[in-house]
């Protein structure tokens, strides 16, 4: 089966689109290694912005984003106490709700320290306060250091 976007690239490339199909599936195993990464540049081009575009979707709507992270937050506690400053290491799922922030908010173009703050809000309300049931009197949070930063969605 043909696909518009093996048909582009075979065009681009000067191949056939059966042969872009075969490289893709892995069915030539000996390709041309100059041709093989001509055709896997050119596909991922085309498909991945399409995947991302809709997996965004799914996430602002109804899946939200997994973020692991290594961070030190921001915030007034006592020292000496488990909220203390420090590096933590966290994995949290936060809903659909910041997801949508999130990616409306890289698509209006905002800052770095924006799309922090997002994710400090969302670690405020999902991780510290449990969504509602903890920690109701805690200020805002800020990340202030990060050692690492995934987003899984």
């Amino acid at each position: 089966m043909r696909s518009a976007a093996a048909e582009a690239v075979a065009q681009e490339i000067g191949v056939t689109a059966d042969s872009v199909n075969r490289y893709r599936r892995g069915a030539r195993k000996h390709p041309r290694v100059d041709v093989a990464a001509k055709i896997d540049e050119a596909v991922r081009a085309r498909w991945q912005p399409q995947v991302r575009r809709r997996r965004q979707r799914q996430a602002a709507a109804t899946g939200g984003i997994t973020v692991e992270t290594r961070v030190r937050f921001g915030y007034t506690a006592p020292i000496g106490t488990t909220d203390d400053g420090r590096f933590r290491r966290l994995t949290v799922h936060l809903p659909p709700e910041y997801a949508g922030r999130l990616f409306d908010a890289r698509d209006a173009g905002a800052s770095d320290q924006q799309m922090r703050q997002i994710i400090a809000d969302g670690f405020k309300d999902v991780y510290f306060q449990g969504g509602g049931a903890r920690a109701m009197g805690l200020p805002d949070v800020a990340i202030n250091d990060i050692d690492y930063l995934d987003l899984d969605y």
